[in-house]
C-alpha cells in the first residue's frame, strides 16, 4: 500500500498526484490543508514566541489540519483495502484567519502573540535579511502567494470519509499545545 500526502489546489502536487497514481493506481492521496502544527513544530513556532506573527494574509482564512488526523487517516490507509485508489481532502472543521488563530493560540497560553499583515515585499525583505536562501524565499512566495489564495479555503469531509469522525478543531490544538507557547510567558 501507498499513501501520497499532497497539496489542496496546488497544480504541481496534482501533477505528481498524477504520476504516482500511473504507477500505482491502488494509491491513496491524502490532500491536506495548511498544518496546525505549522504553528508549534515548525516555521512559524519561532514568530509566535516572538510574540508578532507577520504574514502576507491579512484575510486569507484557512481550515487549518491537525497533523494527528492526517496521520490517522495515512495509517487506515495502510491498513485497510478500502481506501485503495481513493482521494482524501483533509482539512479542519472551519476555516479561520491566521489573526483568528493566533487569538486562540494566545487564549490557550496565556502568551502575548499577535498577528501582523505585510505586504509580500515586506515579507521577502524579511527572509533575505534573515539569510534565507533564494530557494526557500521562492518557495515561501510561492506558498503565500499560490497556495495561501484563499482556494484553500472551502472546507473538505476527508476526515470523516476516510474515518467516520469529525476533524479535530483548531481550538482543540491549541489548547492541547498551550505549553510550547506558554512558556514564553514572562514569569
Amino acid at each position: 500500500r501507498l499513501v501520497l500526502l499532497s497539496g489542496r489546489g496546488e497544480e504541481e502536487a496534482q501533477r505528481a498526484e498524477e504520476l504516482v497514481g500511473a504507477a500505482f493506481p491502488a494509491r491513496t492521496v491524502v490532500r491536506c490543508a495548511f498544518f496546525d502544527q505549522n504553528f508549534s513544530e515548525s516555521f512559524l513556532l519561532e514568530p509566535v514566541l516572538d510574540g508578532v506573527l507577520a504574514l502576507p494574509v491579512d484575510q486569507v482564512a484557512e481550515p487549518f489540519v491537525d497533523l494527528e488526523d492526517v496521520a490517522d487517516v495515512a495509517v487506515a490507509a495502510l491498513v485497510d483495502d478500502a481506501h485503495a485508489g481513493r482521494v482524501y481532502e483533509l482539512t479542519g472543521p472551519r476555516a479561520i484567519t491566521f489573526a483568528e488563530a493566533v487569538a486562540e493560540i494566545a487564549a490557550a497560553s496565556g502568551h502575548g502573540v499577535r498577528f501582523a499583515p505585510i505586504t509580500m515585499d515586506e515579507f521577502v525583505a524579511g527572509l533575505l535579511a534573515i539569510g534565507l536562501p533564494d530557494d526557500v524565499v521562492g518557495l515561501m512566495r510561492y506558498l503565500f502567494t499560490e497556495v495561501l489564495d484563499g482556494r484553500g479555503t472551502p472546507v473538505a469531509d476527508g476526515v470523516r470519509q476516510a474515518l467516520g469522525w469529525d476533524p479535530r478543531d483548531f481550538r482543540e490544538f491549541a489548547a492541547r499545545e498551550a505549553a510550547t507557547w506558554s512558556a514564553a510567558v514572562p514569569s
